[in-house]
Order: C-alpha cells, then sequence, then structure tokens
C-alpha cells in the first residue's frame, strides 16, 4: 500500500516562507512524479507544483512562479515545496500527489493524473 506522509506547514506573516515535505513509502515499481495541489475554502483544488520522476521536468502554476521551488532526493521518492514571499491568497490545505503514469512533462497535469494523495497540511498566510 503507497502513503504519502507530508511535513512542514503550519502559520506565517505575508513574505515569509515555509517548506513543506513529502516522502512515499510503499511503492516498489521504480520512480513517481511528486507534486502538489491545494484547496482553499469554497474553492476547487487546483494544481501547484510537480517534479517529474527524475527531475527533468517541473511545473508550476501561474500564481506561484517565481516564489516557489520545487526538488526531489533522488535516492526516493520524496520532494520538497519551498514556498517563500508568501501571499494570503497562499493559504489553503496542500495536498502532496503522486503520479506513476509517466506523464508529468512540465504541462499542467489534472489531479486525475495522480493515483496517490497525502493527508493534506495546513498553510495559513496573515496579512
Amino acid at each position: 500500500q503507497v502513503q504519502l506522509v507530508e511535513s512542514g506547514g503550519g502559520s506565517v506573516q505575508a513574505g515569509g516562507s515555509l517548506r513543506l515535505s513529502c516522502a512515499a513509502s510503499g511503492y516498489t515499481s521504480g520512480r513517481l512524479c511528486m507534486g502538489w495541489f491545494r484547496q482553499a475554502p469554497g474553492e476547487e483544488r487546483e494544481e501547484v507544483a510537480y517534479i517529474s520522476e527524475y527531475g527533468n521536468y517541473v511545473y508550476f502554476a501561474d500564481s506561484v512562479k517565481g516564489r516557489f521551488t520545487i526538488s526531489r532526493d533522488n535516492s526516493k521518492n520524496a520532494a520538497s515545496l519551498q514556498m517563500n514571499s508568501l501571499k494570503p491568497e497562499d493559504t489553503a490545505i496542500y495536498y502532496c500527489a503522486a503520479s506513476n503514469t509517466g506523464r508529468c512533462e512540465g504541462t499542467r497535469a489534472a489531479a486525475s493524473l495522480f493515483a496517490y494523495w497525502g493527508q493534506g497540511t495546513q498553510v495559513t498566510v496573515s496579512s
């Protein structure tokens, strides 16, 4: 059984930084594309960023470009999302997600592409 364990998140003032981490366990068929989605109250879940299986493709939503970076540990299925210059509109529950479809190629990816999900972690940015 594949599990994604998230850490990080919390509360910060606008302009601050937070780091989210995610590690997959139980997946024995190679590498996973890993990323994050977020969902604010009353809003639909939206993609934030992902990094492909070997890190050669990354994707960022326009709303976070230039502020967020994503990296992965190439020895295992683990990734981190560094969030800088946070804004109140970044407030949401952030969900780690992983895909084994081989279709993380740097373009926008739907949530349906990701089969595995973490439990979510709250990020709150105050003004």
